[in-house]
């Protein structure tokens, strides 16, 4: 499973998945409907790969926790809406995915952001029970067999000037004279 140019914005609701850079901005699209939309350079844009979950360990990245409701879900999305169930409800299962999560420093609200944000994954299929490296492996093949000319899923080109009679004498008025 990767996370890989999934983004959240505050104000906007949902999730987001990165297409181009533009001028002053990114344009994204949505998971949910696949609409574009513009999220500007002011905008607070998080990419849900560099989240991670304070644990009494360290930190644990999102990716991983999402991999472990999973398995703890069995692939499905949670039972219940994350918005409108009780606190309890959350933490227990929130505590089978992450026994070892930071009780002082994750907050509820985190945790209901979490799992809305898996329920939206799960249901588009960004989410699976694989690692990291395992899905690293599977998309290495596509990518070395001649997608090089790609960045970060964004086609680029190279823009040449024609040489013109114009441009040469321009050229050649701003050159120095040799003597």
């Amino acid at each position: 499973m990767s996370l890989k140019g999934i983004l959240s914005i505050a104000t906007y609701p949902g999730l987001y998945k990165h297409v181009a850079q533009a001028k002053n901005g990114l344009i994204v699209e949505s998971i949910v409907d696949g609409k574009r939309t513009m999220a500007y350079a002011t905008s607070r844009i998080s990419a849900l790969e560099d989240i991670s979950i304070y644990t009494t360990d360290g930190d644990t990245k999102l990716s991983d926790v999402y991999r472990n409701i999973y398995n703890v879900l069995e692939g499905k999305p949670t039972p219940f809406a994350p918005k409108k169930a009780k606190d309890a409800e959350l933490i227990e299962l929130f505590a089978k995915a992450l026994p070892n999560w930071d009780t002082d420093r994750v907050y509820v609200s985190d945790i209901k952001r979490a799992f809305s944000w898996y329920n939206i994954l799960v249901e588009k299929g960004y989410v699976d029970g694989k690692d990291d490296e395992e899905a690293q492996k599977e998309g290495e093949a596509p990518a070395a067999e001649g997608e090089a000319a790609q960045e970060g899923g964004v086609k680029t080109r190279k823009r040449t000037r024609k040489k013109t009679a114009d441009t040469d004498a321009e050229a050649d008025a701003e050159a120095p004279k040799a003597e």
